[in-house]
């Protein structure tokens, strides 16, 4: 059975919470690494995309979200945890959240 790519479809949720730890890094880092460290967070999901992709396999299930429908996976990079689930059509991220945060932020 042959693999369909599915393309990743970023939710308004998703970008605002990229935007709040770019500015959070800017206080930390620098603006210029601030915009790397997103581009890279960005980047790293691209793994979701790849015909070799098996979604079973990639990432683990986020039990934070457990109490949902629909099966939420993760994705950790660096102090991110990308929390993303697989549409009929789309791979969606849904949120992002910086792990250094308040824990309750991430629902």
């Amino acid at each position: 059975m042959e693999r369909i790519i599915k393309p990743i479809f970023w939710t308004t949720r998703s970008v605002k919470d990229l935007e709040k730890i770019t500015r959070f890094n800017s206080k930390l880092y620098g603006f210029e690494k601030a915009i790397e460290i997103a581009l890279e967070i960005r980047k790293h999901t691209e793994v979701l995309e790849s015909i070799d992709s098996d979604f079973s396999k990639i990432g683990s299930i986020d039990a934070t979200f457990s109490h949902l429908k629909r099966n939420y996976r993760k994705l950790i990079f660096n102090y991110c945890k990308i929390t993303y689930r697989e549409g009929n059509d789309k791979v969606f991220i849904n949120r992002v959240f910086d792990t250094r945060q308040n824990p309750n932020k991430n629902k």
